[in-house]
């Protein structure tokens, strides 16, 4: 099911999961609440639902408020990316518009895995709304480490990076401690302040006061050079350069 007040992208949306997922049926596409909450009231409700926020006659929380939604739900949203990480905390997914055929591959796959695993846990709408409305977002803040006797609280913010080699993932203190993080990097960069980290690449995700310069590479690509040194080279490639150095000069 669509819930998208813009018919353009109601369309596209369509289009594209016609060509990503051939053997999907789009069961309808609305653009109110209350057309919305009508099609609930007379028919089953859908494996997946991709959701606009802001409707035509209100917000789609409107919606979940009087209908009881047990389906998967991918937001599609205009709000910026920083205001969205509450859908992400809450471990629900979403597509910032304009929508990419890449993006919704990711969702749609995130979506397909949750669903192999028989995850069925369904978000809490209202805090949800509270949180995306006031602009109040939970990262994480400590990690709880194993070490050989037993645990360690390590505060989020003293670590310099996170690091992903052969499926396991290490947290670096700029105390040049090392950890390892019962978390992957996908996970972590959903739960951490996009203010203070950014996601390099697929193998770090770097503090910003753990970057001490900043270097060209080959094909528009840099480099970030860290304090303490990471033991390889960290690239950010040409598709993510802009947004690297865009996040370094807020």
């Amino acid at each position: 099911m669509i819930i998208e007040d813009e018919l353009p992208t109601q369309r596209m949306l369509k289009n594209l999961i016609a060509g990503l997922r051939p053997e999907w049926s789009v069961e309808a596409a609305v653009g109110s609440v209350a057309d919305a909450i009508e099609w609930f009231g007379e028919n089953e409700q859908p494996d997946l639902i991709f959701s606009d926020i802001q409707l035509t006659d209100g917000t789609c929380f409107e919606i979940y408020e009087q209908i009881s939604v047990r389906s998967f739900i991918i937001f599609t949203t205009a709000y910026d990316e920083y205001a969205v990480q509450a859908f992400k905390v809450n471990s629900v997914d979403y597509l910032l518009k304009p929508v990419s055929v890449e993006m919704l591959e990711k969702a749609i796959e995130k979506f397909e895995s949750y669903q192999s695993t028989g995850n069925r846990s369904v978000p809490d709408m209202k805090e949800l709304m509270e949180s995306l409305l006031s602009g109040k977002i939970n990262y994480r803040s400590r990690l709880m480490v194993s070490v050989a006797d037993g645990f360690v609280k390590v505060d989020v913010k003293d670590v310099a990076f996170f690091h992903s080699s052969n499926k396991v993932t290490s947290a670096t203190t700029f105390h040049k401690k090392n950890y390892i993080v019962d978390l992957t990097l996908d996970k972590l960069e959903m739960q951490l302040n996009p203010e203070l980290f950014f996601r390099a690449n697929r193998q770090f995700i770097l503090n910003i006061n753990s970057i001490t310069k900043i270097e060209n590479w080959f094909n528009g690509k840099l480099v970030a050079k860290t304090r303490p040194e990471a033991a390889e080279k960290i690239i950010i490639s040409r598709e993510r350069a802009r947004a690297f150095k865009e996040w370094i000069d807020r």
